[in-house]
């Protein structure tokens, strides 16, 4: 990918079309049972289990060309409770334009 789509100033709203995925570069723990399935999740250096990241990162539920949750419906907790456009998607969001080539 060479560009991010759609990735706008944290002080512009946030929506699911200008989103970008920011927050797919955090870690995940999964600590309720909300069904992601077996091929997401890994297990951390302390026994406990997260979504699984590929190697440079990124969640391995993100499609990489919409930049959505394959997921979205069975995401862990963490993921829904992560609200699109609060104060801590947009200090993640500040962060992510030099990540992006």
């Amino acid at each position: 990918m060479t560009s991010i789509p759609h990735l706008q100033l944290p002080d512009s709203e946030t929506s699911c079309s200008t989103c970008a995925a920011c927050c797919c570069q955090l870690e995940v723990m999964l600590i309720t049972d909300t069904g992601v399935p077996q091929r997401f999740i890994d297990t951390d250096d302390w026994g406990g289990e997260v979504m699984r990241r590929l190697d440079d990162g990124w969640c391995a539920a993100l499609d990489r060309d919409s930049m959505r949750c394959t997921i979205y419906e069975v995401r862990p907790l963490i993921c829904r409770e992560f609200a699109t456009g609060s104060a801590e998607c947009h200090d993640e969001r500040s962060g992510m334009h030099g990540i992006y080539r």
